[in-house]
């Protein structure tokens, strides 16, 4: 199983040392996000300063660009990472791309299946010298001259993952991508009953199999060494999946356990900004459904239990940072 770490500085200055760091501590990648930085640049810095680690955006805001900027992006930044560089691409939601990028909404997952083909279509434009002629319902590629083209690339083309929660677009990653970024607010029933099938459609319609798409999935845990900080991690985990439940396209992933209630109220009350009452609704059962505690020592067997058989890679989704200490010797539970 791989570990991947997320880059969490928000200081563009320390991304080379932090990014470093993390490939020192033996880690096998590292993870940035779209948040207050553009969720590729810091992979950029983190390219020039490692040399192993492999480099994921998880994920960038896929509807926010277009096909040939995704592409050119990426393709760039494979360069500069010497290929190993992923790109991960989410939907978001239809308010922040309407009114944040102001870009088009509209069937997103007839739109992601699309912009991974025209992405592919324009790396085989530049890759393999393949004429440049996608059309597609939402994305047209038709021109392609020598100027614009930035040639073959030694490293060939970035794998592309897909992030999701439903089940039909966890199925349009089986079927166009290379890999698939299970959302951390998911637990292994529903792995089992919805993702993996969902998933195995899709490869199915690609005429693939398992061994051909990688799954990773940020694990949330709650590291504890005694009962009172178990009893911490719990509580400051507990808003977080108030905040997850309150979202209508997470509702399938607590109608999976009859929790399907919960959610059209945690929405209700983080309308009205009731943060504490959605976390006092969390209860023990749905924290130790959600999230995987124990020492250090313990972590890693346990996550194994749980997704070991479903996923290739994990990332440590915690309710708080972990002292370097502790991260050694949670890795080596997973080793």
């Amino acid at each position: 199983m791989l570990i991947d770490a997320a880059l969490t500085t928000t200081d563009l200055h320390a991304v080379p040392e932090a990014a470093a760091a993390i490939e020192a501590a033996g880690y096998d990648g590292i993870l940035s996000f779209e948040g207050g930085h553009d969720g590729m640049f810091p992979l950029l810095l983190a390219a020039e300063h490692t040399e192993r680690v492999q480099l994921t955006t998880a994920v960038v805001i896929a509807f926010a660009r277009n096909p040939m900027t995704l592409a050119q992006s990426a393709y760039d930044l494979n360069l500069m990472a010497r290929g190993r560089f992923n790109l991960g691409l989410g939907t978001q939601i239809k308010p922040h791309i309407e009114k944040r990028f102001s870009m088009q909404w509209s069937k997103p997952v007839d739109r992601m299946r699309e912009l991974v083909l025209a992405i592919r279509a324009i790396w085989a434009c530049w890759h393999e010298g393949t004429k440049l002629d996608f059309r597609g319902e939402f994305y047209t590629h038709t021109l392609m001259t020598p100027f614009f083209s930035p040639g073959p690339s030694p490293y060939g083309v970035p794998r592309i993952f897909l992030g999701g929660v439903g089940p039909r677009m966890t199925e349009v990653a089986g079927e166009v991508a290379d890999g698939f970024m299970i959302h951390p607010f998911s637990t292994e029933k529903f792995m089992r009953e919805t993702t993996v099938p969902a998933l195995e459609r899709g490869l199915k319609a690609s005429g693939r199999d398992r061994s051909q798409l990688e799954i990773a999935f940020p694990a949330m845990v709650i590291v504890a060494e005694n009962d009172e900080e178990l009893a911490r991690g719990r509580d400051a985990i507990r808003p977080r999946l108030a905040f997850y439940g309150s979202t209508p396209a997470y509702k399938v992933v607590l109608e999976a356990h009859g929790w399907g209630d919960l959610q059209p109220e945690l929405n209700r009350l983080s309308k009205a900004g009731d943060w504490a009452t959605m976390a006092s609704l969390i209860t023990d059962e749905i924290v130790d459904t959600f999230a995987t505690s124990g020492t250090p020592e313990q972590i890693g067997p346990r996550v194994r239990e749980r997704y070991g058989d479903i996923v290739q890679r994990v990332s440590f989704d915690t309710s708080a940072r972990q002292s370097p200490d502790r991260v050694a010797r949670m890795l080596e539970g997973l080793r």
